[in-house]
Protein backbone atom coordinates (compact mmCIF):
# COMPACT_ATOMS: atom_id res chain seq x y z
CA UNK A 1 0.00 0.00 0.00
CA UNK A 2 0.94 3.64 -0.71
CA UNK A 3 0.11 6.27 1.85
CA UNK A 4 0.99 10.10 2.47
CA UNK A 5 -0.55 13.28 3.49
CA UNK A 6 -0.81 16.34 1.08
CA UNK A 7 -2.31 19.80 1.87
CA UNK A 8 -4.77 21.24 -0.82
CA UNK A 9 -5.38 25.24 0.00
CA UNK A 10 -8.87 26.06 0.10
CA UNK A 11 -10.56 29.16 1.08
CA UNK A 12 -10.53 28.44 4.70
CA UNK A 13 -6.62 27.38 4.77
CA UNK A 14 -4.77 24.71 4.24
CA UNK A 15 -6.65 21.36 4.35
CA UNK A 16 -4.56 18.32 5.66
CA UNK A 17 -5.67 14.89 4.37
CA UNK A 18 -4.14 11.19 4.44
CA UNK A 19 -4.38 9.46 1.14
CA UNK A 20 -3.94 5.86 0.95
CA UNK A 21 -4.19 3.65 -2.34
CA UNK A 22 -2.17 0.01 -3.59
CA UNK A 23 1.03 0.26 -4.52
CA UNK A 24 0.03 -2.16 -7.99
CA UNK A 25 -2.61 -2.13 -11.08
CA UNK A 26 -4.00 1.29 -10.68
CA UNK A 27 -4.99 4.25 -11.28
CA UNK A 28 -7.81 3.01 -9.31
CA UNK A 29 -10.88 4.91 -8.73
CA UNK A 30 -11.33 7.75 -6.19
CA UNK A 31 -12.84 7.97 -2.76
CA UNK A 32 -13.74 10.80 0.06
CA UNK A 33 -13.83 9.76 3.32
CA UNK A 34 -15.25 12.28 5.72
CA UNK A 35 -14.80 11.90 9.65
CA UNK A 36 -16.97 11.67 12.35
CA UNK A 37 -17.20 14.09 15.17
CA UNK A 38 -13.88 12.43 17.29
CA UNK A 39 -11.91 13.51 14.03
CA UNK A 40 -8.61 11.90 12.65
CA UNK A 41 -7.17 9.01 14.30
CA UNK A 42 -5.25 6.20 13.57
CA UNK A 43 -8.93 4.21 13.73
CA UNK A 44 -10.27 6.22 10.93
CA UNK A 45 -6.77 5.39 9.05
CA UNK A 46 -7.16 1.74 9.56
CA UNK A 47 -10.73 1.95 8.34
CA UNK A 48 -9.28 4.03 4.74
CA UNK A 49 -6.40 1.45 4.35
CA UNK A 50 -9.56 -1.56 4.91
CA UNK A 51 -11.18 0.06 1.73
CA UNK A 52 -8.32 1.58 -0.04
CA UNK A 53 -6.95 -2.34 -0.33
CA UNK A 54 -10.26 -3.24 -2.07
CA UNK A 55 -8.65 -1.78 -5.25
CA UNK A 56 -9.31 2.54 -4.68
CA UNK A 57 -7.38 5.75 -3.81
CA UNK A 58 -9.28 7.18 -0.66
CA UNK A 59 -8.92 10.56 0.55
CA UNK A 60 -9.47 11.24 4.22
CA UNK A 61 -9.76 14.99 4.97
CA UNK A 62 -9.28 16.95 8.34
CA UNK A 63 -12.79 18.19 8.49
CA UNK A 64 -11.46 20.46 11.36
CA UNK A 65 -7.86 21.98 9.73
CA UNK A 66 -9.46 25.17 10.73
CA UNK A 67 -9.33 24.54 14.52
CA UNK A 68 -5.64 22.84 13.79
CA UNK A 69 -4.26 19.39 12.93
CA UNK A 70 -5.22 16.24 15.16
CA UNK A 71 -3.42 16.71 17.73
CA UNK A 72 -4.72 19.98 18.34
CA UNK A 73 -8.44 20.08 18.53
CA UNK A 74 -8.33 20.90 21.92
CA UNK A 75 -10.17 17.54 23.24
CA UNK A 76 -8.83 14.16 24.63
CA UNK A 77 -10.36 11.90 21.94
CA UNK A 78 -9.81 9.06 24.25
CA UNK A 79 -12.24 10.12 26.70
CA UNK A 80 -14.72 11.87 24.78
CA UNK A 81 -17.26 8.39 25.22
CA UNK A 82 -17.02 8.77 29.03
CA UNK A 83 -15.57 12.76 29.99
CA UNK A 84 -18.67 15.06 29.97
CA UNK A 85 -16.28 17.98 30.00
CA UNK A 86 -14.48 16.52 26.63
CA UNK A 87 -17.24 15.65 24.74
CA UNK A 88 -18.27 19.05 24.83
CA UNK A 89 -15.24 20.08 23.49
CA UNK A 90 -15.76 17.78 20.94
CA UNK A 91 -19.02 19.06 20.64
CA UNK A 92 -18.11 22.91 20.00
CA UNK A 93 -15.41 21.83 17.37
CA UNK A 94 -18.11 19.75 15.28
CA UNK A 95 -20.29 22.63 15.43
CA UNK A 96 -17.56 24.95 13.42
CA UNK A 97 -19.14 23.19 10.71
CA UNK A 98 -21.68 23.62 8.13
CA UNK A 99 -22.68 22.17 5.01
CA UNK A 100 -21.93 25.20 3.04
CA UNK A 101 -17.86 25.31 3.91
CA UNK A 102 -17.90 21.32 3.37
CA UNK A 103 -19.37 21.97 0.17
CA UNK A 104 -16.87 24.66 -0.75
CA UNK A 105 -14.24 22.21 0.73
CA UNK A 106 -15.04 19.35 -1.01
CA UNK A 107 -14.16 21.60 -4.47
CA UNK A 108 -10.54 21.40 -3.72
CA UNK A 109 -10.82 17.54 -2.97
CA UNK A 110 -12.44 17.15 -5.88
CA UNK A 111 -9.93 19.05 -8.37
CA UNK A 112 -7.18 16.79 -6.03
CA UNK A 113 -8.70 13.68 -6.70
CA UNK A 114 -9.31 14.77 -10.74
CA UNK A 115 -5.72 15.47 -11.24
CA UNK A 116 -3.77 12.43 -9.03
CA UNK A 117 -2.37 10.03 -11.37
CA UNK A 118 -3.64 7.13 -8.53
CA UNK A 119 -6.32 7.69 -9.18
CA UNK A 120 -8.91 6.86 -12.17
CA UNK A 121 -11.02 8.55 -14.39
CA UNK A 122 -14.43 8.45 -14.20
CA UNK A 123 -17.21 8.76 -11.35
CA UNK A 124 -15.88 8.77 -7.06
CA UNK A 125 -17.73 7.33 -4.31
CA UNK A 126 -18.02 8.89 -0.54
CA UNK A 127 -19.08 7.38 2.84
CA UNK A 128 -19.69 9.56 5.84
CA UNK A 129 -19.60 8.64 9.72
CA UNK A 130 -21.77 10.71 12.34
CA UNK A 131 -21.81 14.17 11.78
CA UNK A 132 -20.75 13.50 8.18
CA UNK A 133 -24.07 11.94 7.01
CA UNK A 134 -25.61 15.31 6.24
CA UNK A 135 -22.17 16.44 4.25
CA UNK A 136 -21.81 13.62 2.04
CA UNK A 137 -25.73 13.89 1.20
CA UNK A 138 -24.92 17.91 0.92
CA UNK A 139 -21.99 16.88 -1.52
CA UNK A 140 -23.86 14.57 -3.93
CA UNK A 141 -26.18 17.02 -4.38
CA UNK A 142 -23.67 20.01 -4.70
CA UNK A 143 -22.18 18.08 -6.96
CA UNK A 144 -24.01 15.16 -8.70
CA UNK A 145 -22.21 14.58 -11.68
CA UNK A 146 -19.12 13.60 -9.77
CA UNK A 147 -20.61 11.11 -6.47
CA UNK A 148 -22.01 7.88 -8.46
CA UNK A 149 -21.52 6.12 -4.84
CA UNK A 150 -22.69 7.77 -1.64
CA UNK A 151 -22.59 6.34 1.75
CA UNK A 152 -23.99 7.49 5.33
CA UNK A 153 -22.95 5.23 8.64
CA UNK A 154 -25.15 6.89 11.30
CA UNK A 155 -25.44 10.18 10.19
CA UNK A 156 -27.13 13.02 12.14
CA UNK A 157 -28.34 16.13 10.64
CA UNK A 158 -30.01 14.72 7.22
CA UNK A 159 -33.14 16.01 7.54
CA UNK A 160 -33.99 18.92 10.09
CA UNK A 161 -36.03 22.18 9.39
CA UNK A 162 -33.07 24.42 8.57
CA UNK A 163 -33.02 26.17 5.13
CA UNK A 164 -29.92 24.23 4.47
CA UNK A 165 -31.52 20.92 5.42
CA UNK A 166 -29.70 18.11 2.91
CA UNK A 167 -32.66 16.23 2.41
CA UNK A 168 -33.97 19.54 0.45
CA UNK A 169 -31.48 19.15 -2.43
CA UNK A 170 -31.20 15.07 -2.00
CA UNK A 171 -33.51 15.17 -5.57
CA UNK A 172 -30.56 16.49 -7.22
CA UNK A 173 -28.35 13.44 -6.31
CA UNK A 174 -27.32 11.47 -9.57
CA UNK A 175 -25.54 8.57 -7.56
CA UNK A 176 -26.47 5.47 -5.96
CA UNK A 177 -27.34 6.73 -1.77
CA UNK A 178 -27.00 4.37 0.71
CA UNK A 179 -28.41 5.35 4.52
CA UNK A 180 -27.61 3.05 7.57
CA UNK A 181 -28.68 3.32 10.93
CA UNK A 182 -28.93 2.29 14.28
CA UNK A 183 -31.60 0.73 15.63
CA UNK A 184 -31.09 2.42 19.71
CA UNK A 185 -29.59 6.44 18.65
CA UNK A 186 -30.41 9.20 20.47
CA UNK A 187 -29.20 11.44 17.64
CA UNK A 188 -31.47 9.58 14.96
CA UNK A 189 -34.97 9.00 16.71
CA UNK A 190 -37.03 6.33 15.43
CA UNK A 191 -39.55 9.43 14.53
CA UNK A 192 -37.48 10.66 12.48
CA UNK A 193 -36.46 7.42 10.79
CA UNK A 194 -40.24 7.03 10.02
CA UNK A 195 -40.63 9.76 7.80
CA UNK A 196 -37.27 9.08 6.10
CA UNK A 197 -38.41 6.51 3.35
CA UNK A 198 -41.08 8.84 2.17
CA UNK A 199 -39.06 12.26 2.31
CA UNK A 200 -36.29 9.95 -0.38
CA UNK A 201 -38.73 8.05 -2.17
CA UNK A 202 -40.32 11.74 -3.24
CA UNK A 203 -37.00 13.02 -4.52
CA UNK A 204 -37.06 10.36 -6.60
CA UNK A 205 -33.35 8.84 -6.36
CA UNK A 206 -31.86 5.98 -6.00
CA UNK A 207 -31.28 4.68 -2.63
CA UNK A 208 -31.87 2.29 0.33
CA UNK A 209 -32.54 2.74 3.65
CA UNK A 210 -31.73 0.50 6.28
CA UNK A 211 -31.59 -0.07 10.06
CA UNK A 212 -29.60 -2.23 12.08
CA UNK A 213 -30.92 -3.80 14.47
CA UNK A 214 -29.06 -4.42 18.27
CA UNK A 215 -26.86 -1.65 17.87
CA UNK A 216 -26.22 1.64 18.74
CA UNK A 217 -24.69 4.88 17.35
CA UNK A 218 -20.41 4.20 15.93
CA UNK A 219 -21.77 0.24 16.12
CA UNK A 220 -18.97 0.21 13.20
CA UNK A 221 -15.95 1.55 14.94
CA UNK A 222 -13.24 -1.62 16.28
CA UNK A 223 -12.09 0.94 18.99
CA UNK A 224 -15.82 1.95 20.41
CA UNK A 225 -17.40 0.56 23.57
CA UNK A 226 -20.65 -0.02 21.09
CA UNK A 227 -18.92 -1.56 18.13
CA UNK A 228 -20.64 -5.00 17.36
CA UNK A 229 -18.44 -6.88 15.26
CA UNK A 230 -21.47 -8.93 13.24
CA UNK A 231 -22.79 -5.42 12.17
CA UNK A 232 -19.35 -3.64 11.04
CA UNK A 233 -18.44 -6.81 8.95
CA UNK A 234 -21.94 -5.80 7.40
CA UNK A 235 -21.37 -2.05 7.22
CA UNK A 236 -18.16 -3.41 5.35
CA UNK A 237 -20.27 -5.52 2.96
CA UNK A 238 -22.75 -2.86 2.10
CA UNK A 239 -20.30 -0.23 1.39
CA UNK A 240 -17.93 -2.71 -0.68
CA UNK A 241 -20.91 -3.70 -2.46
CA UNK A 242 -21.86 -0.12 -3.20
CA UNK A 243 -18.72 0.98 -4.24
CA UNK A 244 -18.02 -1.91 -6.50
CA UNK A 245 -21.09 -1.72 -8.67
CA UNK A 246 -21.15 1.71 -8.82
CA UNK A 247 -17.56 2.85 -9.50
CA UNK A 248 -16.02 0.09 -11.46
CA UNK A 249 -17.86 0.73 -14.94
CA UNK A 250 -16.47 -1.35 -17.86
Amino acid sequence: MQEYEVELKTAGGTLDCFVCHPEEKGPHPGIIFYMDAPGIREELRDMVRRIAATGYTVLLPNMYYRIGRENHYGYDRTRTSVDDAERQKMFDCMNTLDNAMVVEDTAAMLDFLRDHDAVAAGPLGCVGYCMSGCYVVSVAAAYPDDFAAIASFYGVGIITEAEDSPHLKADKIKGELYLAFASDDPYVPAALLERMPDIFANAGIRHRIEIYPETEHGFAFPERQVYVKAAAERHWERLHALFDENLRRS
